[in-house]
């Protein structure tokens, strides 16, 4: 069988078992690759690492069928996940909601094992949205700002101990320093970290005041060379009107980035949005709050609203 020759093209390798991640994984690295086996999902995981990685196409996961041949299970294998501080506080009695965090958790985790690479970006509007302070208080929106980049390392270090107390390596990486807490934020180590199976959460924004954690996700994205941005909200994706406003609200399966901006739908500010453009980056917009929908996004399944990449146009469609 296919099999066995893939098992003697890595016999040289020393392979220790992982419980932590539910795989075997090679004790060294050999050319830059990684190789590993889930056993729960009867995958073979190949993760090619290089400091200047091109999106799509250099990781592979995919299941061995009888006949040796592969299929792939899995639409995108490094992903940035958007959450915002509002989902974090789930029904809003308290600022962090334990069963949210814990449900992002247990959805990472499953995914993780299956060799996807997931770094995650908070918001922090649950505790302190700077924009809608700036001007009171004698707040400045410089420093107001500043306040609300605090505020999404507090969710970060919250959501990193609920990670870890499953099992799930997690590392946090703040845009300016605050080495006893946190790592600073380099490019070269986050990505290490992925390739090592960790999560990195991104806390602190992109640094600078004026910006949103929106714009921090494409900027990441980009940055990392992640495929795709999925941006957990409260509602089920992009609607051609306020649902709020209006119950008739159609749900649309797909936009492409000239229309997000031409309509001016409010699903990511205009830097966000524009970044994700010029880079292709697709943004998949889905609801938090639906059970399993974090790990159907993760995987590439169909949730929510796609936006960018090759999707088709609503008004395409029409």
């Amino acid at each position: 069988m296919a099999v066995s020759s893939i098992g003697r093209s890595i016999s040289s390798l020393s392979i220790s078992h992982s419980p932590l991640l539910g795989f075997i994984k090679p004790t060294h690295q050999h050319n830059h690759i990684n190789y590993g086996f889930n056993s729960n999902y009867g995958s073979f995981v190949i993760n090619c690492s290089s400091s200047e990685r091109a999106r799509s196409s250099d990781s592979m996961a995919f299941s061995l069928n009888e006949n040796g041949t592969s299929r792939t299970h899995v639409k995108w294998q490094r992903v940035l996940l958007k959450v915002s501080g509002e989902a974090l506080a789930g029904d809003g009695e308290q600022n962090i909601d334990p069963k949210v965090t814990m449900a992002i958790a247990r959805e990472v985790a499953d995914v993780t094992r299956l060799g996807i690479e997931v770094a995650i970006v908070v918001g922090g509007g649950n505790i302190f949205r700077g924009a809608s302070w700036a001007g009171s208080s004698g707040l400045d929106r410089s420093s107001a700002d500043y306040i609300g980049m605090l505020a999404t390392v507090m969710n970060a270090i919250y959501l990193q101990a609920t990670m870890e107390s499953i099992g799930i390596p997690t590392r946090v990486q703040t845009a300016f320093r605050m080495s006893e807490v946190a790592e600073p934020y380099i490019r070269r180590r986050a990505v290490r970290h992925l390739e090592k199976g960790r999560v990195v959460i991104f806390a602190a924004g992109t640094g600078n005041p004026f910006f949103t954690t929106d714009t921090a996700a494409a900027l990441r994205c980009a940055e990392i060379n992640a495929e795709v941005v999925l941006k957990a909200t409260n509602v089920d994706g992009v609607y051609d009107e306020d649902p709020r406003i209006n119950p008739n609200a159609r749900l649309l399966d797909s936009l492409t980035y000239q229309e997000v901006i031409s309509r001016d739908l409010l699903v990511m500010d205009l830097t966000a949005i524009t970044l994700c453009q010029e880079n292709n980056i697709p943004v998949v917009v889905f609801n938090l709050g639906k059970p399993g929908s974090i790990a159907k996004a993760i995987k590439g399944e169909r949730v929510g609203t796609l936006i960018g990449g090759a999707c088709v146009s609503a008004a395409a469609k029409t």
